[in-house]
């Protein structure tokens, strides 16, 4: 890590001396966007450093840091980990009871809180965990609240008594073995594992990625951050690796303002979800059949050349010579709408559908999709720019060795894979084995070196918005509805979960007695009281579930999961696979 310097914290400051007083950070202030420079961000830092000792953060110790994205994030994370500290991020989208488990699984010894709409579910949760942190450091003014049940110190008197205290060296004198920060991701069993990823495991990511971002001519690059800073994919690609570029970064305002944004940020680089890419190819073709006519055509003609130039490599004379000319009459103007100078669009976190790669490619936008996990900092492999395989994740990032198991998995090994996960000296037994990562992933390696992903060995469903979703915890939850009786979700790369539902058994007895019906399942299902009284049963389920893990839409089902059906194990474990063959219909319709 010679190249970036010892830890994370001189990396940063190397690009500090780098840049000075040239703009770093850029969000969104009386409506107008506004810059922090990297100066200015580094005093910061070590303000808030300094601080955080004074408040009694030692060496090792661990801080929750419950933010939207902002300026003041990427600076708390900073000031943590110069302090000797360690980030625990936490998203915002977290329950009472995921806060409380955070706070007492990680011992985390202080809080970052952005401000008053997250306090309301993060300080019961600080209450739940009791004997666990206590004080809280608020971005936000609290004026007008009333007395909080913790002690609160406000960011700007935060930097005040860091000016005030005693300084800490620039650059501390962190190991690059260290631990940087606590990201949870969930596991099977339902509950979070606390991956612990350390200054050269992240250092090691950020390298791999720059060595393949100079095929696109590196220089002054933009970013915009739109995904999670409490996602490992946003914390590496979205937040260190500008760091290491000398980047800017523009903070997105949200899902709705991402068009405007990306006009104003005008990114050369936008690393991203799926999700958003379905959304904006989405919006995209929806205005262009409104308008119809000629523009629809030369839009519909631009897509049919470049599909087949992707496809085939070449297109005869004249089609170059059309190409060339819907390059200015509509490719233009589609860039434009993506700020006029983006390099690439890179997408992980989870699969990419190829029909949706390949409208922004014959687009002109080049869009690299990538593979990993949060346990490797966490990106694995990236189709690289020039040389892009949209049915592949492309070939490994430098320093990233990969091989094939006998049974399929997907091994990695190399210095971006993490130190463990937090006191869970099984689990960690169980993922790294002889130095290698298993990954829980099926896949092959093509001759060329790219790595082709086929299938899931683990359970985990990934959203198209990249997000993990643990099937036992949300089924678990669900099932504790006494008109549930059986339940199975689905939505790997789908924008939302659905389920297939089996009604309680005796709560169908019992509702067929109150309506003087007959017993009959399969009549019973498609009654209308029935299914009112299922939905509002789903309804307070949903309730207890994070807003990613909420069941959209639902199939009910009259055939209970059995040994006898093939359903289910000897062990009475679900047969995910055979049920989603068995009702692939019906989980289609789901998403119609």
């Amino acid at each position: 890590m010679t190249e970036l310097g010892r830890n994370l914290v001189e990396m940063f400051q190397r690009t500090v001396r780098r840049k000075g007083d040239r703009p770093f950070l850029w969000a969104k202030r009386e409506g107008v966007y506004r810059a922090q420079s990297y100066a200015a961000v580094a005093a910061d830092v070590r303000h808030l450093a300094q601080a955080l000792v004074q408040l009694g953060l030692e060496r090792g110790d661990r801080v929750l840091l419950v933010s939207e994205n902002r300026p003041e994030w990427c600076i708390a994370d900073l000031a943590i980990i110069t302090a000797g500290g360690i980030t625990v991020p936490a998203y915002t989208t977290n329950t009472i009871d995921d806060h409380a488990y955070l706070l007492a699984h990680s011992g985390a010894r202080l809080v970052i809180c952005s401000g008053r709409s997250l306090a309301q579910r993060l300080l019961p949760a600080m209450a739940q965990a009791e004997g666990q942190a206590s004080t809280v450091l608020f971005m936000e003014p609290l004026a007008g609240v009333d007395a909080l049940p913790v002690t609160a110190i406000s960011w700007q008197d935060a930097l005040a008594l860091g000016r005030r205290s005693p300084a800490l060296p620039d650059v501390p004198d962190l190991d690059e073995d260290e631990v940087a920060c606590l990201i949870y991701t969930s596991g099977t069993g339902g509950r979070p594992k606390g991956v612990m990823l350390t200054h050269r495991n992240i250092m090691a990511n950020v390298t791999g990625a720059h060595d393949l971002l100079v095929r696109i001519g590196l220089g002054d690059e933009v970013f915009l951050s739109f995904l999670p800073l409490s996602h490992s994919y946003e914390h590496t690609a979205g937040q260190f690796l500008p760091i290491a570029l000398a980047a800017e970064i523009y903070y997105a305002e949200g899902t709705e303002t991402i068009r405007t944004n990306l006009l104003e940020a005008r990114p050369t680089i936008m690393t991203c979800v799926p999700r958003l890419y379905e959304v904006l190819r989405q919006r995209i073709s929806m205005e262009v059949q409104r308008q119809g006519g000629l523009k629809a055509w030369l839009f519909g003609k631009t897509l049919e050349l470049g599909s087949r130039r992707y496809r085939d490599g070449r297109l005869n004379p004249i089609e170059q010579v059309l190409d060339r000319i819907l390059d200015r009459l509509v490719r233009d103007k589609i860039r434009a709408r993506f700020g006029g100078r983006l390099k690439a669009l890179v997408s992980g976190g989870a699969p990419l559908n190829q029909e949706v790669g390949l409208f922004f490619q014959s687009l002109g936008l080049p869009i690299l999709q990538g593979y990993g996990q949060t346990e490797a900092s966490p990106v694995i492999s990236v189709n690289p720019p020039g040389a892009v395989r949209l049915d592949t994740v492309g070939p490994p990032l430098k320093g990233v060795n990969v091989r094939i198991a006998e049974d399929g998995e997907i091994l990695v090994s190399g210095d971006m894979v993490m130190k463990g996960y937090w006191k869970d000296e099984e689990a960690t037994r169980h993922a790294l084995r002889d130095g290698w990562l298993h990954t829980g992933d099926i896949g092959q390696l093509e001759p060329d070196g790219y790595l082709r992903i086929t299938d899931r060995k683990k359970d985990i469903i990934v959203v198209s918005g990249g997000d993990n979703v643990s099937p036992q915890r949300v089924e678990g939850i669900l099932g504790l509805s006494p008109e549930i009786g059986q339940v199975v979700i689905y939505g790997d790369g789908k924008p939302y979960l659905v389920a297939l539902v089996v009604p309680d058994a005796d709560f169908m007895k019992r509702f067929a007695k109150e309506h003087d019906q007959k017993l009959e399942p399969a009549a019973l299902v498609r009654d209308d009281k029935f299914r009112q009284a299922m939905a509002e049963a789903m309804k307070q389920a949903n309730a207890g579930l994070s807003p990613i893990e909420r069941i959209r839409r639902w199939q009910l089902l009259h055939e209970p999961f059995t040994t006898e059906n093939g359903l289910m194990t000897p062990s009475l474990k679900l047969r995910r696979s055979l049920i989603y063959a068995r009702y692939e219909a019906q989980i289609a319709d789901l998403y119609d």
